[in-house]
C-alpha cells in the first residue's frame, strides 16, 4: 500500500498552499496537473530552432558543434533553419561590420516573437581584435542579446553552454513576458517596435 505523500509547498508570501485530491474522475495513474506556462516553456526549450548566422571562424566551431562528436541535436536543435521566419534563435558567430549591422537587424525583424538571441565568439561579443572604424564593436549596438559566449573560437563545450542557458531562459520565461512593460522598454531603446 502507497503511503501519502506530504507536501510542503509555500506560496510568494510564505503561507503553506493546501493540496487537495483532484476532483472525481479527474485521477488516477498518468495523469497529473500543472501550469501552462511551464508545459510550454518545457516544449519550447526542447524545441528550439536555431539560426546561425556565421561570418568567420566561429562558424567553423559552430559546425563541429552540430556534428556527431558534440552533437546539439540532442538538446532539441535538431533542424536548423536558414529562413528567419521560421527559427527562434539567432546565433551569430563573426566579426559582423558596420555594413552588415543593418543587416542583421533586419534578420533579427523577421523573426517571430519569442525570439532569442546568442552572440558567439569574441568578435560577436565585442568586436574583438578589430578595434577599427568599420566593425561593430559588440551586435548588442544593434539588437537585444540574451547570452554571450566568449573565446576566439569558443570551443564547442562553450557554444553547448551558452545553447543550455538559452534553453534555461526559454523554459522558465513566462508565456506573456514578451509583453510586458520592461521588453517592450529594451526593444524601444534599440529603436525597434
Amino acid at each position: 500500500m502507497a503511503r501519502p505523500v506530504q507536501y510542503n509547498i509555500k506560496n510568494e508570501g510564505g503561507k503553506a498552499i493546501q493540496v487537495v485530491d483532484s476532483p472525481e474522475g479527474f485521477g488516477g495513474e498518468g495523469f497529473f496537473t500543472t501550469k501552462l506556462s511551464g508545459v510550454v516553456g518545457l516544449a519550447r526549450k526542447n524545441s528550439i530552432w536555431p539560426l546561425p548566422f556565421a561570418t568567420s571562424c566561429c562558424g567553423i566551431e559552430f559546425m563541429a558543434t552540430m556534428a556527431s562528436h558534440y552533437d546539439l541535436a540532442r538538446f532539441g536543435a535538431e533542424r536548423l533553419g536558414f529562413s528567419p521566419r521560421q527559427c527562434d534563435l539567432l546565433m551569430v558567430m563573426g566579426t559582423i561590420s558596420k555594413k552588415m549591422g543593418p543587416v542583421l537587424r533586419q534578420v533579427y525583424l523577421q523573426m517571430a516573437e519569442p525570439r532569442w538571441v546568442l552572440s558567439v565568439g569574441a568578435c560577436a561579443c565585442s568586436g574583438g581584435i578589430f578595434d577599427t572604424y568599420s566593425v561593430l564593436q559588440g551586435i548588442d549596438q544593434v539588437i537585444p542579446v540574451d547570452v554571450y559566449v566568449p573565446g576566439c573560437p569558443p570551443r564547442p563545450e562553450a557554444i553547448l553552454d551558452g545553447f543550455m542557458k538559452i534553453q534555461d531562459l526559454v523554459g522558465k520565461e513566462s508565456i506573456r513576458r514578451r509583453n510586458g512593460e520592461k521588453y517592450q522598454e529594451l526593444l524601444t531603446s534599440y529603436g525597434i517596435q
